[in-house]
């Protein structure tokens, strides 16, 4: 972390102080598997425990928890974390107040697609919504964006769709000169997580049956997530051009949604109101 000032420091350690006093008061020896031994004057676990619990030596964690200036490591305020039960947030919370930057956030691999964000794709119809994990993995995505971009139900990943399905890839205005940027930051977000063999896989995958991917991939380019520009030629509506803004899920950071605005002044917006409408009266 930064540097701080002497008074901000002590702030910190006030703060860590009462956390971990909070914290540990909140749970009993049952919470933990652990048997209530003597009469307790205050409700929670002893300081013995929590040390216990931890691994780590009684004095140093009541050093600890009075805001003393101790060393700790990214170890054994995990094993805090753990013997403390705290939640993600919570342990996040403490490597700050510990002095050291957080940990990266876990993935959550079986986590499912909540109502609330499945009834926002569907509200931002007509207008193309997707929703992908840190893998560009589809989650879920609206019919606009199957009916816009070309997506079909046996696509499971943005960046395979971008290279090997036919019909998205035709109907991409600019695909060729896109494609380098794309690939760029799929990179970066791959070099975030350089022990994440989903990423690998994913590029393993694609180089397989993709040699322009390949040849992109072996470049080393890295860039980023960017507010772009997205121009399709759709066989029935035309040219139609979007504003795309992507956006991190706040519970859920190693997702990203996906929205598509029509540009102004393109008249893309009254012709996905119409290619909607057309959809609609079609017989099923």
């Amino acid at each position: 972390m930064t540097s701080e000032s002497p008074a901000v420091r002590r702030r910190r350690r006030e703060q860590l102080r009462d956390f971990l006093r909070t914290r540990r008061a909140r749970l009993t020896p049952a919470d933990v598997g652990m048997a209530a031994v003597g009469r307790r004057r205050t409700p929670g676990l002893r300081r013995e425990e929590v040390a216990v619990l931890a691994g780590v030596g009684v004095s140093w964690y009541t050093w600890l928890e009075q805001g003393r200036d101790i060393n700790v490591s990214t170890e054994v305020l995990d094993a805090i974390s753990t013997a403390l039960r705290l939640t993600e947030p919570e342990r996040a919370h403490l490597y700050v107040l510990a002095g050291l930057n957080p940990p990266p956030v876990g993935v959550q691999r079986d986590a499912k697609v909540t109502p609330e964000l499945s009834q926002l794709l569907d509200a931002w119809m007509p207008r193309p919504a997707v929703l992908h994990d840190r893998y560009w993995n589809l989650l879920a995505i609206n019919d606009a964006a199957h009916a816009v971009f070309g997506y079909v139900d046996t696509d499971h990943n943005c960046l395979i769709t971008f290279f090997t399905n036919a019909r998205y890839r035709g109907m991409h205005a600019h695909w060729e000169s896109v494609a380098p940027t794309v690939v760029a930051a799929f990179r970066a977000d791959a070099a975030r997580s350089p022990e994440d063999p989903g990423f690998d896989r994913v590029v393993e995958d694609l180089t397989a049956v993709s040699p322009e991917f390949a040849e992109l991939w072996a470049r080393h380019d890295v860039g980023d997530h960017i507010q772009a520009v997205k121009a399709v030629h759709h066989p029935d509506a035309g040219d139609l051009i979007f504003d795309k803004t992507t956006l991190a899920v706040a519970d859920r950071p190693d997702w990203r949604l996906e929205l598509y605005n029509p540009r102004p002044g393109t008249g893309t917006g009254d012709r996905l109101e119409q290619l909607q409408r057309n959809r609609l009266a079609a017989p099923a």
